[in-house]
């Protein structure tokens, strides 16, 4: 394993024009790159934010012709460093009529190639209260594949945004060797003021890695808010750096070892015990 490295997660308020965003997170990650970052992380749907899902279909684009992905790529090899767009909308070959897209993550190599890929497991169909309906998997189809990816620092467990209530499946990449986690995302505000600082530190601590969560922030088209404050988190928990709800970028200082040292005292990993549901028979009160 490789020595330190500095990690930057970019925040973003991304609108419905795909041009207009690629502008504007190209220049973060230029920042970022200029400030040493050697790791850049920008958030879900991090090139389009579109309320109107037939719009959103229809700017969608293969892997093979997808402009954002190209300048992604562009970017990394501009800069010379490890890039993540945090997910995109990849349209896929239809089957049996589904031709719902991916929401893929992408880890780039300083090289422009493509490292790794992940199609988002989870999808957000909720309704929270705050005046809208969340339907994920009525645009997107779900992936099937966990994704462990490796990096010059160690190696990554990719997921994205509603992934993170699902704690087996960050547990799940660390006992297969993930030291580092990214959860790009665009949480709602509502959720994100209840859960999001609580869950992200509860999986650092619970898999003993760091944890990347890069956010978008702010009002976007027809309404919409997220929460913001992309995080840096440390395997023990401690919160390294905290982007508040500002367009920009945080970076903080990452040390290997520090995964080694959270899981040498508390070994959880390693801990795990078979056990059988058991069904409890209640008894009926006497009369």
């Amino acid at each position: 394993m490789a020595d330190q490295f500095k990690v930057a997660c970019v925040q973003t308020n991304s609108t419905p024009d795909v041009g207009e965003n690629i502008a504007a997170v190209s220049q973060l990650i230029r920042d970022a790159a200029n400030a040493g970052a050697d790791f850049i992380i920008t958030p879900e749907n991090v090139l389009q934010i579109e309320p109107d899902k037939e719009k959103q279909k229809a700017a969608a684009q293969t892997e093979d012709s997808h402009v954002g992905l190209a300048a992604f790529r562009a970017l990394a090899a501009e800069t010379g460093v490890w890039l993540m767009a945090g997910s995109l909308s990849v349209r896929l070959d239809g089957v049996d009529g589904d031709d719902r897209m991916a929401n893929r993550s992408y880890l780039i190599a300083p090289d422009g190639q493509i490292a790794a890929s992940y199609d988002k497991i989870h999808m957000f169909d909720v309704q929270i209260g705050d005046g809208q309906t969340y339907r994920e998997s009525h645009s997107f189809r779900p992936g099937a594949n966990a994704v462990l990816a490796d990096l010059p620092w160690g190696k990554l467990g990719m997921t994205v945004c509603y992934d993170l209530r699902f704690p087996h499946l960050h547990r799940s990449l660390a006992k297969a060797g993930a030291s580092f986690l990214t959860v790009p995302a665009a949480f709602t505000e509502k959720t994100g003021e209840a859960h999001w600082h609580v869950l992200l530190r509860a999986r650092a601590i619970e898999t003993g890695c760091f944890v990347f969560a890069c956010a978008q922030t702010g009002t976007h088209a027809a309404g919409r808010r997220t929460y913001g404050h992309s995080l840096i988190i440390a395997p023990w928990g401690e919160v390294l750096a905290d982007a508040g709800q500002d367009v920009g970028f945080v970076m903080a200082e990452i040390d290997p070892a520090k995964v080694d040292e959270a899981r040498g005292m508390v070994p959880a990993l390693t801990h795990d015990r078979d056990f059988t549901l058991a069904k409890v028979e209640v008894a009926a009160a006497a009369e």
